[in-house]
Parts: C-alpha cells; sequence; structure tokens
C-alpha cells in the first residue's frame, strides 16, 4: 500500500509535512536515527522536520520520499488517509497506555496563564494536540518538543497576538473554548472563532458563559465569532454552582479561578480524570485547590503566574476502555499497562458482570504523582448481556467516551443489550455502523439502540464516522472480523490516538496505512 503523501499543488505547513514524514517512517519501522543514515543527515535533524521546525524544499521532500519508499508528494488528489484490517487475528503481549488527550488540550490551554515556561512531559502526538498548538504558535507561543519528541516546552509571549489567531485550527476542535477563561484575565476585549470538533449534536456554550460572567465575562455571539467583553468585577468570593457538570466548563471556571484573587467555591464540579490532572498543574503554579476529586472545589487564584514548571499528565481510560476492548474482540489474552483504575472502576464491574476473566496488578503512581495506575491482563472470555441497561454518568459513573466501546462488546456476548447515550443527539447513531459488518444492532432513536450478540464479524468496505469513538470501535470490530476491511478517511482517529495502527501490529494485528 501506498504510505501518507500530500498535494504538491496546495500550500502545505512544514508541521503536516512533518507529521507525514514521521507517519511514513514509523510505518516503515525506522527509527529517527536510521532515517538520519539514509538522508546522511543527523538524527536531530530529523526530528527538526518531523515536529515542524524546518522548511523543506520539495526537492527535499522528494528524497525523503525515496527514502522511505512513500510517494509524500503526488501530482493529484492523495485524499485522505485510509486503513486495511486483515481482521481475524489474535493478539498478544502487553501495551502502555498513553497519556490522555483530554488532560493535554487542557494543559496547552492552561499554559496561556503562565509566563514561565511550561514543559508537558509524555505528551500524546495527536491530531487535537496538532490543532491546539497551531492556533497557540499562531499567536505567538513558542511550542518546541525535545529531540526525542517527549516533552514539550510552551513559552507565551508577554504580549499575545489574538488577531493573528488561525481561524481554520481553532474552528477544528472544541477545545478552544477553553481559551476563554484565560484569555480574560489578559485582555478586556477580544474574540474567539466558534469552536467545532467532532459531529455529534449541538452541545450549548451557556454553561461556559453562565461561569464566567462570575469573574466579569461578557459575550455576544456574531458572525462566527465570540466578541468578548470583560468588565471589573472586585468579589472577594465567588460561589459558582454548575448548572451542568461539565468537564470543560469545570476547566474554564478553574482557569479563571486561577488567575482571580480571593476565593472561588465551585460547586458540582466535574470530577474527572481531566479535571483532576488541571487541578494538579494549577498547584503547581502556586494556585491552593482544595477537593480535588470532588464535586465541590475551593481555588485561591493568584494575580500574576510567572513559574517554570514541568509536569506529566495522566494516562488515558478511554484508551486503555479501547485497547481492553481490542483484546475482547480479538478473543485474545493481552496485558494493558498503565490504566488509571480510579476512572475504569465501574467499566471493570460492568465486564465482570459480563463475565471477562481479567486480573490487576497492585497499584502503583503516575508520574504526576496523584493518579493510581494498575496493569490489567484480559483473557478469551464467554461474554454474556447485562440485565440492566448500560448508560454512562458524571464521575465516578460510566465514562461518557467509553460507552460506545460497549457496543462492540454487548456484540460479543450473548443475549440483547440495551445502550443508552442520553448525552450526544446522535452519537448513538454513528454506532449503527457496525451492523455493517456484522452486529445485531437496532436503533430505537437517536440515543437508544439494541445489540444482540454474539457476532460474527466480517470484513468490508467502510467509511469513518464523523465522531472520534465511533470511528474506533469500526476499527476495534474489524480486528475481530473474518477478511478485509477497509476503514477510509480516520481522520477522526487520530484527533484522540497516538500511532494506533504500529501500536496494534506489535501486538499481531495487521493493519495498513494508506492515502487515496
Amino acid at each position: 500500500m501506498e504510505g501518507p503523501s500530500v498535494v504538491d499543488n496546495v500550500s502545505v505547513s512544514p508541521a503536516s509535512v512533518g507529521r507525514l514524514i514521521r507517519d511514513a517512517r514509523k510505518q516503515r519501522g525506522l527509527t529517527q536515527n536510521q532515517l538520519a543514515e539514509l538522508l546522511n543527515t543527523s538524527q536531530s535533524a530529523v526530528h527538526r522536520i518531523e515536529v515542524g521546525n524546518q522548511n523543506l524544499s520539495l526537492e527535499y521532500i522528494n528524497r525523503i520520499a525515496d527514502a522511505l519508499e512513500s510517494p509524500l508528494i503526488t501530482t493529484g488528489g492523495s485524499g485522505p488517509m485510509n486503513y486495511v484490517i486483515e481482521g481475524g487475528r489474535p493478539l498478544s503481549g502487553s501495551i502502555e497506555v498513553r497519556s490522555s488527550k483530554n488532560a493535554a488540550v487542557a494543559l496547552l490551554c492552561a499554559s496561556l496563564i503562565n509566563r514561565g515556561h511550561t514543559v508537558l512531559r509524555g505528551l500524546a502526538h495527536i491530531e487535537e494536540v496538532n490543532r491546539i498548538l497551531e492556533v497557540l504558535r499562531s499567536i505567538g507561543v513558542t511550542a518546541e518538543w525535545s529531540q526525542d519528541g517527549q516533552d514539550l516546552t510552551l513559552t507565551r509571549p508577554d504580549e499575545l497576538d489574538l488577531d493573528a489567531m488561525d481561524v481554520t485550527a481553532a474552528r477544528r476542535t472544541r477545545s478552544v473554548i477553553m481559551f476563554l477563561g484565560p484569555l480574560q484575565h489578559f485582555y478586556n476585549d477580544f474574540k474567539l472563532p466558534y469552536a467545532g470538533g467532532c459531529n455529534l449534536g449541538a452541545r450549548t456554550v451557556e454553561p461556559h458563559l453562565q461561569v464566567l460572567r462570575a469573574f466579569g465575562l461578557d459575550v455576544v455571539a456574531t458572525e462566527g465569532f465570540y466578541n468578548c467583553h470583560v468588565t471589573e468585577r472586585v468579589d472577594e468570593e465567588r460561589h459558582i454552582v454548575l448548572t451542568e457538570r461539565g468537564d470543560t466548563v469545570t476547566e474554564n471556571a478553574l482557569l479563571a479561578a486561577a488567575q482571580t484573587p480571593g476565593l472561588t467555591v465551585v460547586r458540582n464540579a466535574s470530577p474527572n480524570y481531566m479535571v483532576q490532572d488541571l487541578c494538579v498543574f494549577l498547584t503547581k503554579l502556586g494556585v491552593q485547590i482544595d477537593g480535588i476529586g470532588t464535586t465541590t472545589l475551593r481555588i485561591r487564584g493568584v494575580s500574576d503566574i510567572n513559574t517554570d514548571v514541568e509536569y506529566s499528565p495522566s494516562e488515558d481510560p478511554i484508551e486503555a476502555m479501547s485497547l481492553m476492548t481490542a483484546a475482547i474482540a480479538t478473543h485474545s489474552e493481552m496485558t494493558i499497562r498503565r490504566c488509571p483504575v480510579e476512572f475504569l472502576e465501574i467499566e471493570l464491574a460492568i465486564l465482570a458482570e459480563m463475565g471477562l476473566r481479567f486480573s490487576m496488578s497492585k497499584e502503583y503512581p503516575s508520574n504526576n504523582g496523584f493518579t493510581r495506575l494498575v496493569d490489567i491482563t484480559v483473557e478469551p472470555s464467554h461474554l454474556v448481556a447485562v440485565a440492566d441497561k448500560i448508560h454512562p454518568m458524571p464521575f465516578p459513573g460510566l465514562n461518557i467516551d467509553n460507552l460506545p466501546f460497549f457496543a462492540v462488546i454487548a456484540a460479543e456476548a450473548e443475549g440483547q443489550t440495551l445502550i443508552h447515550d442520553w448525552v450526544y443527539e446522535n452519537r448513538a447513531i454513528h454506532l449503527v455502523d457496525l451492523g455493517k459488518l456484522g452486529a445485531n444492532v437496532q436503533l430505537l432513536d437517536p440515543h437508544r439502540l439494541i445489540v444482540r450478540g454474539p457476532t460474527r464479524w466480517r470484513g468490508r468496505e467502510l467509511i469513518c464516522p464523523p465522531a472520534l469513538r465511533p470511528a474506533v470501535c469500526l476499527l476495534l470490530a474489524a480486528l475481530g472480523a473474518s477478511g478485509e476491511t477497509t476503514l477510509r478517511d480516520v481522520y477522526m482517529i487520530n484527533r484522540g490516538y497516538e500511532d494506533l495502527p504500529t501500536r496494534l501490529n506489535k501486538l499481531g494485528a495487521s493493519i495498513t496505512v494508506f492515502n487515496g
């Protein structure tokens, strides 16, 4: 199959070319040093290219393409990235869970409140991170990866150039809404583009605006932008009750409160994993926060933050659940290492009720010194449907983003399962695509579906739905399917997972990446 490619008659950034080169190198199984030897250059030069810190001529890109045996440059439309999955192959061995996507984007937004150097260690190289970095760089933030690509150093200038914001990148991620909390401390008037991201139906920003009004932020939405104006608020204490226990709403409240002297009490706050990561990070900046991991946060902010800080975001419970689902769909014995167990307890309890056999190691701390991790070994098991419906709840309930994986798992189980996704208007509709791979899926309404199992998965050609978790569910089901599955336009998967095909292939999967 052909590797990743770009079109030679359109404008592409060094960062996007660098990502294509990195993906093509990994697809060939080469290290940066090995590619450097082929190009007669240094490993550090290859690293600069891959992280987008090097402008390249067309001639030099063609040299790299020859070395990688990959047509990085084509004369016609190269098309989106796609996967071909040879299913029915058992997986084995162990795999580490990468750091959290949702924590990463929150921490990137949080770097705006710090005038010192912010070093984020072990940050995931995913499209959602790339989008936020493109926005940050466009307004003047310096963002440099370490030579091994593991650590990111961010330095904000004294004055941000908000007029130069990359609007296209900003519109491709909902995370840009978390710029509101940081920016209102520095500017009385500013604007942000409407946020985008997954196509999961209407998700109102009103809870964000309601919270930030307590800090003096007024917002008028006109012509594709949030036009923001900050009025003076001199309250020594602010008591805020969130009408929606949302993750990003809580994070915006934290980012605003961190820069506001005095006490802010936030009730009905989300205690979810990415919020806990943000809280721990803010304490390293000198912000006092009581109640981390609970629904009541007491924040004592500071007026100026200028601290050199290093932080390692914790592991992603959603990726951990994805990898457990891969083991279940392929009837494999597999160990998933570095699982944040606090955020998987309900999921594991449901899986145990369904008959999944698994074991857990003793707990040990994440690199952030706060999150509890375990290694989970999953064994091939006969699964049965649970009697009650499976539905998400705010933490400590079943994670909203883990619910779609239970559609794949329910398809493996004997009996009938009702899955109720009450949060999103149309994510359940995207899960109906599992029927194209052989699942017996009945959609009752935009929020509820019935899955009957067990399933004999069969491969076929599909287009990824415009939502991250349902798209990954198709990939996971395809791993267990007989025959070949072509999964087209996998951008959504790359938004949330770093180099997933290569990592799964090391466990015995057969996933080939191609463009066209």
